[in-house]
């Protein structure tokens, strides 16, 4: 029995109670259109931490070449975009079709202090490695009773 549950930024409210400043992010989430934009399901992605502050996101992009991809980092948006070069011909007869060789974007809203370290296209897999570098002056500090 598959039963679903909604969760909706009222059903968070008793959380706000126990942090600060997160209400907006919540909201964000739940309004802004942008988060739900990638409603195909294409290419399908995982997302990974390795380590602390160290995150992977592996999209499944079989058939495409690097000049096919272009990868963007706008105000804090990263922005993975796949042209496919492959046309279909008159003279081609598809008994069945299951490689999708579509074009697509995917977004993903990045955390702040979030940057983007490299991308690797190997074996059908793009490999975008991010790491979460937060300035010193932002991290955790022990004051000292004088």
């Amino acid at each position: 029995m598959n039963k679903q549950i909604r969760i909706t930024s009222d059903s968070l409210s008793p959380l706000y109670k126990m942090s600060v400043g997160f209400d907006r992010m919540a909201e964000q989430f739940f309004n802004d259109p942008s988060f739900s934009q990638n409603g195909t399901g294409y290419p399908p992605y995982n997302i990974t931490k390795t380590k602390d502050d160290v995150y992977e996101i592996t999209l499944a992009i079989a058939g495409f070449k690097k000049s096919d991809i272009e990868i963007e980092l706008e105000d804090g948006t990263l922005k993975i975009t796949g042209t496919s070069n492959v046309l279909d011909t008159k003279e081609t007869e598809f008994l069945h079709k299951g490689i999708a060789e579509r074009n697509f974007i995917r977004t993903f809203k990045l955390a702040e202090y979030v940057e983007v370290k490299d991308a690797k296209l190997q074996d059908g897999l793009l490999r975008v490695q991010l790491e979460r570098n937060v300035p010193d002056a932002m991290k955790p500090q022990k004051i000292k009773i004088s």
